[in-house]
This record gives C-alpha cells, structure tokens and sequence, in this order.
C-alpha cells in the first residue's frame, strides 16, 4: 500500500491540510520543518487511523479532544492510496473494512537504555493486533524487549520443532543484522559493530545481547545512545516484517542520537534493504542526512511544512528537490555559504527558484527570498548574488544599477514570466511536442493585448517606480542617483523611456516592459502549459546563463 494523496481537517495543529502528487511508485515521504511545524501530526493521523482499522482501542470523548483542533468541531482524516482505494475516518463510529496490517507506527520516544525484563513471557503481547502500540504519538514506545523476546521464541521453535540448524537460524536472523550493521556503521577493522549472540532472559537474570567491536565483547547496556537507536529499529523490522508486507510505516525522528552520515546510511538501509517494494516509509525530521538521502533517491518526496499559518487551508505538493532552501531546516541560511562553499548562491524573487533551478546552471544554487526588496538588501549587504525583474526600470536605469551593484543581475524582461511565455521559448516547447506555433500570429495578439491595457498602465508609470528600493542606503551620500526613484525629475524621465518603449509596436521595444505575469493571459498559445515545462527548454536555459554572465541582455 502507498499514499498518493492525505487530508486533515481539523487535526491537531491544521485547519485544512492537503499532502498531494506523491506518485504511485514513491517509498519514501520525508516530512520535514522546524520544531512544532505539525510533522508528527501526520504521523498521529495515521496512527488515529491505525486505531479506527484494527477497532481495539478504548475511545472516549477525552481520546478524541487530544486530536481536535477546535474543540467544537469534528475532525476528519481523508486518505487516497496509490491504488485508486480511498479511506476516510473521523469520531464518528464507523465500520471499515481495511485489512489490520495497512499501517504500522512508532514514536519517537523508543530508546531502551538498558534491558529489564528477567523472564520470557512477561509481554502478553499479540503481535497479529500490534497491542502494544502507543496510543498517541506523544507515549513512550516500548515494543524492545517485546521485540527481543519474539525473536528469541522464533529461534527457540526453529531450533527446536523445525529442521533449521545453528548456521541456518544464524543466516535468517543475525546475518540480516549484522549486514545492516555493517551497512550503516561501516565495516572497517576495530570499529566495526557486530552482534554475536541473543541469550534470553533466564534465571532472574536479563537477556545477554552481546556484540563485538574490535577485540571487545560489549553488552547492549554498555553500546552508545546511536547505535543501541540503530539496533533497536532493526530489531522491530526483524521480528515484525512478516506481519507487514503490504504496508505504510511511519516512524517518528529516527535520526535521534545520530550523526549526519549515520543518518543518511540508516535511511537507506531501511528504504532499501527492509522494506517490500509495495511499502511505504513515512518519518519526520529535520536532520541533514535524511534531506541528503531523500534528495538522491528517486523514489522518495519531501514535503516542506515549516512555517505554514496552521489556521488556513494549505495544499502541499513535494519539494524540487533541487532546492538548496530545504537545506535550512538543518543548517540555516547563515551556513549556507559554508554548505556550498564552491558554489554561487543567487538569491532570487518568491519562488523562482524552482524554474530557475530547472536550467541546471553549473556551480550555481538558487535560492527564495520572499520579494524584490529582501533579495536586493541581501546583495546589498552581503557578499551574495542575486536576480530581480526588471518591472518598469528603464535601460539606464538598468546599466546605473549594475554599476553599483554588480553582484544584483536584472531581468532583460518585465519578469520571468516575459521567458515562459516569449515567442521563441513556446515555438521551441510546442516543436518539441509536434504541435503548431505560430509566432507572427502570436506577437499580433501580443501587440493587440498590449495596446488595450496602455491607458492603464503609462499615467502611472512614475508613482509605480516610487517604490524601487534601489540607490536606497539608509544614510544620504549626496549621490545624485538617490533620487531616482523619488518624485522628481530624474524619475519622471526614466518612466517616460519606459512609456514610449510601450506605445511602440515593435516587438523589442514594448515585450521588455509588459507585465506579461499580470496581462495576455486569454491569448490560446499560452494557457493550460504549466510554467515548469516551460522552463526545462534550451532557450529558458540560455537565456538565463545570459542574464547571470553577462547581465540582461535580451
């Protein structure tokens, strides 16, 4: 089983949320955000939807309260599977006929410092229901030593009732751990971990779990907060794997205790060597590592959740991954320049990013800023690039600029939009698809679309331009460009340049000033193309290689 699609309305910290477009053959969702950015509240979603399906948890009105948003209001949980099958739980008493193995969850809260139990038998656990789950996502999770004891009783049956010898049980239980080990922890000689014997609880006395490192024979109390993490989820894989094979797993912050390459190596191991293709891993962090592995594997989606406004409806498709800013939630946007040392950052308007990341431009990483302003400010201040539309500055305006800040590249064009949808960039897209372009009928609707909005935009031209923030330093140094953008002369000269490009109907002289992300969007050739396909052609590329060698140059 595998989510396409998730709704919560409100759950927990969300009014409305919607996770979609995760694609069918996807086996890892990678939530991540910072802390209380609502990451485990997908997790207890499908937890309370867990407990809706196997109908053995006590509810009550207390149970419920904990999940709601708004105490007044029910909640809803609304799930789509990747096989078109579609499951929706709430309060409400209901009869769902999903099968009890759909989900499988832990918490956070699963570190066993040290083994307890003295005796086999002490569990009263049925692993077919999964009893002894937590409730909530915010309880300790103790299936360990549950875990512990179900592997013993297994090996115990083998040894005993089948025909299965020592080297053969070894193969199918401690082989599959110590591989894994070797996996994450490496192989090299004095450090690598392996586990040598699983003794049960006997006599009063706790069960002997002992592993070698180097010359050294350790017990389980005695490994590190990391690797007793590591050993405790491959335990519960191990001893529960046959229970789920057709599954969604969804673990919380499984990263704990662990550095950025062991957490990379664990994730892996788990996506790829435990999990049946048909399964799916979903887990909350905000580590480097899981980002880094969900990066590379094709097969997993990141779903960015920080800073979302919890009381408006939010709908989440996943990140590009080719986006340095799902980096922050680990390291900042102060370390970045450490994290891409060789690389150039560009700082770039809202979300640009994403189109100008498809150009795939070598040693250069895009980066969002909310606006204009912040991205000029940043260049401005620091030692970062960065790109900004070209709006209504005039082509001095554009060569004073460049002078002054030759780290801030300018748009040859009002805006981005100006590449999507310029003539050359949609013959190359509709050519690429065998369709038809005409590029002469095109411009004349262009030229006609253009000449309807001139009386709305030319008497204003000179109080929109009030606003640019360029030549703006806080302290007066008597530059005669601080006035630019003031209501005085030097301003009203550059609008008018800008006013007359526009009345032309030459084609070179008005597309640089149209403001083609607000105006043309009725004309045919333009609509139901999504901007992203528009931005993977080889003009969109050249065009913005241009812009950042050789500034705005159209």
């Amino acid at each position: 089983m595998k989510i396409q699609r998730i709704e919560l309305k409100n759950f927990k910290r969300f009014t409305d949320l919607e996770l979609d477009e995760i694609p069918n053959d996807n086996k890892l969702v990678l939530l991540i955000g910072s802390n209380g950015s609502g990451k485990s509240c997908l997790l207890d979603a499908l937890g309370y939807a867990n407990n809706k399906i196997r109908k053995d948890t006590a509810v009550n009105d207390e149970y419920h309260g904990y999940f709601k948003k708004n105490k007044a209001n029910g909640f809803e949980i609304n799930i789509t599977f990747s096989d078109g099958q579609q499951l929706s739980v709430s309060e409400k008493e209901q009869d769902i006929s999903f099968p009890a193995g759909v989900f499988y969850g832990r918490t956070s809260f699963r570190q066993v410092p040290r083994l307890t139990r003295t005796a086999l038998g002490q569990n009263g656990v049925s692993f077919e229901k999964d009893s002894d789950r937590p409730k909530f996502f915010i309880d300790r999770d103790l299936r360990f030593e549950n875990d512990l004891e179900k592997i013993t009783e297994i090996i115990l049956k083998e040894l005993f009732r089948g025909n299965q010898s020592n080297r053969q049980i070894k193969e199918k239980y401690i082989e599959p751990i110590n591989r894994s080990l070797r996996n994450i922890f490496g192989d090299r000689v004095g450090t690598q971990l392996e586990l040598l014997e699983i003794i049960p609880p006997l006599e009063g006395n706790v069960a002997q779990i002992n592993f070698r490192k180097g010359e050294s024979e350790i017990h389980y109390n005695y490994l590190s907060a990391g690797e007793k993490e590591v050993f405790n989820i491959l335990v519960n894989l191990l001893s529960r794997r046959e229970l789920y094979r057709n599954s969604i797993f969804f673990y919380d912050e499984i990263d704990l205790h662990l550095n950025t390459k062991i957490q990379y190596l664990l994730l892996k191991e788990i996506t790829e060597n435990w999990l049946p293709e048909n399964c799916q891993f979903w887990t909350a962090s905000h580590s480097l590592g899981f980002i880094e592995y969900a990066r590379n594997y094709e097969k997993a989606v990141i779903f960015d959740l920080d800073e979302l406004d919890f009381d408006k409806r939010h709908v989440l498709v996943p990140e590009q991954k080719s986006r340095p800013e799902i980096f922050e939630i680990a390291v900042g946007k102060e370390l970045l320049p450490s994290l891409f040392r060789d690389k150039k950052i560009f700082f770039v308007e809202n979300s640009d990013n994403v189109l100008f990341s498809n150009c795939k431009i070598e040693d250069v990483v895009f980066v969002s800023a909310s606006n204009r302003d912040n991205v000029y400010h940043k260049v401005r201040a620091t030692q970062f690039h960065g790109i900004v539309d070209r709006d209504f500055l005039s082509d001095d305006d554009i060569a004073q600029i460049s002078h002054h800040y030759p780290n801030l590249c300018i748009l040859a064009y009002y805006s981005i939009e100006n590449y999507l949808y310029h003539p050359d960039n949609l013959e190359e897209y509709y050519s690429s698809r065998n369709q038809k372009f005409d590029k002469h009928s095109y411009i004349s609707r262009l030229v006609s679309e253009k000449n309807e909005i001139l009386a709305s935009i030319v008497p204003s031209l000179s109080m929109k331009r009030l606003g640019y923030p360029y030549f703006g330093e806080p302290i007066y140094n008597g530059n005669p460009l601080q006035k630019r953008f003031k209501n005085e002369k030097e301003n009203i000269d550059q609008a008018a340049a800008v006013s007359s490009g526009l009345r032309s109907d030459e084609f070179a002289s008005f597309y640089k000033s149209l403001p083609m992300k607000s105006y043309g969007k009725n004309i045919p050739e333009r609509q139901n193309i999504h901007k992203i396909e528009l931005s993977k052609t080889d003009w969109f590329g050249q065009s913005m290689r241009a812009i950042i060698a050789f500034g705005p140059k159209p």
